[in-house]
């Protein structure tokens, strides 16, 4: 089945995704389709806030990085994808030895981007839904970023 997106282009997102304070959170992408990432994190003590919940900045962040990522699969390989805003809803306490962030696209435009996504709390093998992001992105031209830096 073509997704719109080369294999060679899904391995360079799935590793470029992992760089970075993102490598340090140990998120890991799994599934990449045009206008669709997801992600996971395996939980550890340090993913934790001082009553044993998943700490919301880890859930922030991943539904922040995962949905840039999902517009990363939509745009022409000369552009990067920068955050203009983004919401989130904890619904309830995390606590689980993982989660699983799937973000999709629901706005395709050729600036701007809005994404949406969920952060699922894995545990004793049962999902439930623990956040909900939107996501509002800018898609932007590496050389024109470049320039002004």
């Amino acid at each position: 089945m073509d997704n719109g997106i080369s294999e060679k282009r899904k391995a360079f997102l799935a590793e470029d995704y992992s760089r970075g304070f993102i490598e340090y959170c140990q998120f890991k992408a799994e599934v990449i389709e045009k206008g669709y990432f997801q992600s996971k994190v395996t939980i550890e003590e340090h993913h934790r806030q001082q009553d044993g919940f998943i700490h919301a900045g880890v859930m922030a962040t991943m539904a922040d990085h995962t949905a840039g990522y999902s517009a990363f699969t939509i745009v022409p390989e000369d552009f990067q994808i920068l955050t203009i805003e983004f919401k989130i809803n904890f619904l309830r306490p995390a606590h689980g030895d993982a989660l699983i962030c799937r973000s999709r696209v629901i706005r395709e435009g050729t600036r701007i981007i809005i994404s949406e996504s969920e952060v699922f709390d894995i545990r004793k093998g049962e999902k439930s839904l623990a956040a909900k992001a939107m996501v509002t992105l800018m898609a932007v031209n590496k050389d024109n970023l470049a320039s002004k830096n």
